[in-house]
């Protein structure tokens, strides 16, 4: 995806590039939509890993630090789907992930009223839509300052941001 709209790849591409046969291909994945969803599944479940590992008091800049890393080690797999114009399918499964695990630190006491419930909603949607952004523009500019410039900014900003939505409430 990094050379070739995924429109336009081929399983036949997909084949010679990994020194395999169609055949090889099709017994693993349906087509490469299949293989896309695999692929998508596999880094939002290690993700959601280095979440569950983490403690319940991490801070937001540690738990930056560790998405941070894990996708400067997956680089290729992040720059070619948030870079590229298939990146609707991705950002909708990453924007997911993003909210679910702040969702984790919504206190069950904000989640009574609807009013509250309806705006809890579109804050962390906002706030997801923000780590997605961010994301994004760090692979669209090169990954210009590393995982821990990255996580400290990212800290001071969904503390910032987060401490308002929670106390909304």
């Amino acid at each position: 995806m990094a050379e070739k709209e995924f429109d336009k790849i081929t399983i036949q591409d997909l084949s010679e590039r990994a020194d395999v046969s169609r055949r090889t291909v099709y017994l693993h994945y349906e087509d490469k939509f299949d293989l896309l969803d695999q692929l998508i599944a596999e880094h939002i479940g290690n993700l959601e890993r280095i979440c569950e590992d983490m403690d319940e008091d991490v801070d937001y800049e540690r738990a930056g630090r560790l998405w941070f890393e894990y996708f400067e080690s997956a680089a290729s797999f992040f720059s070619a789907l948030l870079t590229s114009k298939g990146s609707p399918f991705f950002r909708r499964h990453f924007l997911d992930f993003f909210i679910r695990e702040l969702e984790k630190g919504t206190p069950a006491s904000a989640k009574t009223e609807q009013s509250v419930e309806i705006g809890r909603d579109v804050e962390m949607h906002f706030l997801g839509a923000a780590m997605v952004g961010i994301v994004e523009w760090w692979f669209q500019n090169g990954r210009p300052y590393p995982p821990s410039t990255m996580a400290s900014r990212l800290g001071t900003l969904l503390e910032r941001n987060a401490e308002a939505v929670l106390s909304s409430t």
